[in-house]
């Protein structure tokens, strides 16, 4: 977190984090590198609210376009971010390892 451009933000359920997220932004395009919520928390908004606080974080640094990539098998996680403004734009073969998977790019693009 001490890396120019690294933003984090963590969910709290009565005084115990639920979930987390981290992105980082580099000139004017950002990266979610991580959104995690808890088996107990899912389904309950946490996921959503991170997200949408992270793109505000991204919004007030100017960033245009927001990616992130997603295993091609998490369905679940391309609807969400599909759900969130997110399009696929892109596949990489064998981005992910154990097991091998091509990893979805998605990204969205911010308004000015």
């Amino acid at each position: 977190m001490n890396s120019p451009g690294a933003v984090a933000f963590v969910s709290e359920v009565e005084g115990r984090v639920t979930g987390f997220i981290i992105g980082r932004q580099v000139a004017d395009e950002a990266e979610v590198l991580n959104l995690a919520v808890a088996p107990m928390a899912r389904r309950k908004g946490q996921g959503g609210a991170l997200l949408k606080t992270v793109l505000e974080e991204f919004r007030m640094l100017s960033v245009r376009r927001v990616y992130l990539e997603v295993r091609e098998s998490n369905m679940i996680a391309r609807t969400f971010y599909a759900k969130h403004g997110f399009s696929q734009t892109g596949k990489r073969l064998k981005y992910y390892r154990k097991p091998e998977e091509a990893a979805i790019v998605m990204e969205m693009r911010l308004a000015g």
